[in-house]
């Protein structure tokens, strides 16, 4: 069973902080099963994001897997906004982390995949 969002979120969160960097909630989604989404910002104001992976290469049973979008590279912060306006356009449940990093990292550990 998979976690509700709002719990994940909130694990989440706690994750960037314990590493020293600054995560917020953007847009809170719906707290069961809200889709969640990673907004990364560099000290450079470029932003990368992180959604979950397509199905089939998720493990929806039992945990998240995330992807790259925007083809994996960072981007200028408003492009990044333009995706999530696009995304919420559609899915009015969605939920906007911004970590604020550095050096762009992003937290997921190993559940990124290619």
């Amino acid at each position: 069973m998979r976690l509700k969002s709002e719990i994940w979120v909130k694990a989440y969160l706690r994750r960037c902080t314990v590493n020293g960097a600054m995560a917020t909630v953007l847009r809170h989604g719906d707290d069961d099963a809200g889709t969640i989404f990673i907004k990364v910002v560099r000290a450079d104001r470029t932003a990368a994001i992180f959604g979950p992976a397509p199905a089939g290469l998720d493990d929806a049973d039992v945990g998240r897997r995330w992807a790259a979008r925007l083809k994996g590279a960072f981007v200028a912060d408003e492009e990044a906004d333009r995706f999530f306006a696009k995304e919420s356009s559609f899915d009015s449940d969605l939920w906007v982390i911004e970590v604020e990093d550095r050096d762009g990292r992003h937290f997921l550990g190993t559940d990124l995949v290619a």
